[in-house]
């Protein structure tokens, strides 16, 4: 953008600044009083208007559009002190509109904006390599929107603040899923887990857990069994509380009633 600068200025003639007043029309270099800005390109009447570059004294930068002495329209901007850079439509000085939002730390946002704040409609690429993309208000993920993470769950359903609230479908990457109620991030209200196991849940959830959890697991039958190498085996698992009940709750159901049936290949 620098060289681009660069090339404008020296293929056209610079007026100089008449007892250091900006330029009225054309093209113009111009220092402001207070020496923090720095501005290089088109005026008309006496007022930034055209392509220009808005130069900070602490290394930020605005590169683009100007209007009656404002940023407007579609530029560049640079913050020296968060090394943050942003693409796209400008309104009175302020990301507005549709652009594309690099930060230094790691991450992308590409989507609306509003008063240089996320706001609508957008992707997000954070700095943990999480993808989400749907609904955004006052900066934060809002509303409707996919999450993809990178150990391979997704996360579809409703957003609050930044939080999974509402309905929404967790499918994780070892082929478990969960369609419910969330709360603060957690599974919390009515839900349905199918875990890759074969276990079902559906019931309330309390913080994240069914309010039917069993606290240990027994395996069924002979304690040792007689089976050919390669040949496949069943065992039945029982879901166990505290008191050494099986968990089969009112408010949830283990299916089948507390148990389940797995079948393996003999390695050994």
């Amino acid at each position: 953008m620098a060289a681009a600068s660069q090339g404008s200025r020296s293929s056209r003639p610079q007026r100089p600044d008449p007892q250091g007043r900006p330029p009225q029309d054309g093209y113009g270099v111009y220092t402001y009083p207070n020496s923090f800005f720095r501005y290089e390109g088109e005026w008309k009447g006496g007022k930034t208007h055209g392509r220009g570059k808005l130069l900070f004294k602490d290394g930020s930068y605005y590169e683009g559009q100007f209007a009656d002495g404002e940023i407007m329209g579609r530029g560049c901007r640079h913050w020296a002190a968060s090394g943050n850079t942003y693409s796209g439509q400008f309104v009175f000085g302020e990301p507005q509109g549709h652009g594309v939002m690099e930060y230094k730390a790691g991450g992308r946002y590409e989507g609306e904006l509003c008063h240089g704040m996320r706001e609508g409609h957008g992707r997000l690429v954070d700095q943990d390599g999480r993808v989400y993309c749907g609904s955004f208000h006052n900066n934060k993920r809002h509303g409707r929107g996919h999450m993809a993470f990178p150990n391979g769950d997704e996360y579809d359903g409703d957003w609050v603040r930044d939080q999974r609230q509402g309905h929404g479908v967790l499918r994780c990457a070892d082929g478990s899923t969960y369609e419910g109620q969330w709360h603060s991030g957690v599974r919390s209200g009515l839900g349905s887990m199918a875990h890759c196991s074969g276990l079902v849940y559906r019931g309330m959830w309390i913080n994240g857990h069914p309010v039917g959890r069993a606290a240990r697991t027994v395996i069924l039958g002979p304690e040792v069994m007689d089976v050919a190498r390669g040949a496949s085996f069943t065992v039945r698992v029982q879901l166990l509380q505290d008191n050494g009940a099986v968990a089969t709750r009112t408010a949830g159901v283990f299916a089948p009633f507390g148990c389940c049936e797995c079948s393996w290949p003999a390695f050994v």
